[in-house]
């Protein structure tokens, strides 16, 4: 089979269907690639701020920590009933500050980011240290697991706060 020019001399441009396809595999692979690079964003954003939220709680900021949990979060203590809600969490929070020798840091080892991209959850570990009943220093190692909700203005919170004590064979 020859091709014939069409009148003008202009070659015939290639057919519909070849464009279309090109198109479809050009979109099918920008959008294969769109959310790996969302999550990876939304992973580095939800790092960052959890780094800054454990530097806040180092500092005994109440109002800098508190300001990384949403106003519905629900925050799981070991040994206690779910705290719920921002004006409870304040409680603890202003509660746990004022215990002698307090102190607590984290490290978030792992965050996955759900497909829609609104949801995202992280594991790491944290150290708690305070005074002890015999007035020495006392440290406790735990894991915890935290729920992140990107909020309609676009920002990340907290909705999920749970951990737990290490069993003293792990540490």
């Amino acid at each position: 089979m020859t091709l014939r020019r069409p009148r003008g001399g202009r070659r015939p441009s290639a057919p519909l269907s070849g464009r279309v396809a090109v198109g479809i595999a050009v979109l099918t692979l920008a959008a294969g690639c769109a959310p790996a690079n969302r999550s990876d964003e939304a992973r580095a954003q939800i790092l960052k701020l959890d780094g800054e939220w454990s530097k806040a709680a180092e500092a005994r900021d109440t109002d800098r920590t508190l300001s990384y949990w949403s106003d519905d979060a629900v925050v799981y203590p070991p040994g206690r009933a779910a705290i719920v809600g921002k004006p409870a969490i304040r409680e603890y929070v202003v509660q746990s500050f004022q215990v002698p020798g307090f102190g607590i840091s984290w490290k978030t080892t792992g965050v996955e980011v759900a497909s829609g991209g609104d949801l995202a959850y992280a594991t790491g570990t944290n150290r708690v240290t305070f005074t002890g009943p015999d007035g020495k220093p006392a440290a406790v190692e735990g894991k915890a697991v935290t729920v992140w909700r990107r909020e309609p203005s676009g920002d990340w919170k907290c909705v999920v706060d749970i951990w737990n004590d290490t069993p003293k064979s792990e540490n």
